[in-house]
């Protein structure tokens, strides 16, 4: 094929008519593909995301709905003054944009009263020490009982009048009451002190030298005065 050939088959009709349609072809493949996946996601619709903090749960559920969103309870959490099924938080927050059929996540309330364990304070801290630290956990504290013992030492932990130990649990709403020494010692624990001068009677101990034994308790009068007094 000689290069005047080559040349003349590009100015052919057939050739430019079949590139037509192969580039028609691929435009319109491209375009359909943008269109469908437009419509698969919902390209263009943003939907904000409404504010569901506090609402209960049920309530949340049907505005979801007629925006054409769902919701799912991903956790609970506890708030005591807070109603049961109300939600705490939500993911996404309020005021951003989804797409249709989005799931929003929500931690509920819950309703019921979640438990604490007793730390290992008693016996092993002071007062200030344990109060940090069961404020820190969540506990609720009541005023401090004082009982006899060493000062500001915790010796116990009362709820509801019964005593607990470290381990037990308790509910987030009981009051703990904490037991601590006010510095003054226990009539039981009083020691009598004993004078080592005197003995368990009260009554003076005569050292004893080991001499007692051979004095004689008897005084010797002479001889003549004896005569004399007989006379």
């Amino acid at each position: 094929m000689t290069t005047k050939e080559f040349i003349s088959k590009f100015k052919s009709k057939y050739l430019w008519f079949n590139l037509a349609a192969i580039f028609g072809v691929v435009a319109l493949l491209g375009f359909s593909l943008k269109v469908g996946l437009d419509i698969y996601t919902r390209h263009g619709e943003a939907i904000p995301v409404p504010n569901l903090i506090h609402k209960n749960i049920n309530d949340a559920q049907h505005i979801l709905d007629n925006l054409g969103l769902r919701i799912e309870v991903s956790d609970t959490g506890y708030v005591r003054t807070l109603p049961p099924d109300c939600i705490l938080e939500q993911t996404p927050p309020p005021g951003e944009t989804v797409k249709n059929g989005h799931v929003i996540y929500v931690i509920i309330n819950s309703p019921r009263k979640p438990k604490l364990t007793i730390p290992d304070v008693i016996d092993n801290s002071s007062l200030r020490e344990a109060m940090a630290k069961l404020s820190a956990m969540g506990f609720r504290l009541g005023q401090p009982q004082f009982v006899p013992g060493e000062q500001d030492w915790v010796y116990g932990i009362t709820v509801n009048g019964h005593s607990v130990t470290a381990g037990d649990k308790v509910s987030v709403d009981d009051v703990l009451v904490i037991q601590v020494g006010n510095g003054q010692r226990d009539a039981a624990d009083s020691v009598d002190f004993v004078d080592p001068e005197q003995g368990d009677d009260g009554m003076d101990i005569i050292e004893d030298d080991g001499t007692a034994g051979d004095n004689d308790e008897f005084e010797e009068v002479p001889e003549a005065e004896t005569r004399r007094k007989e006379k």
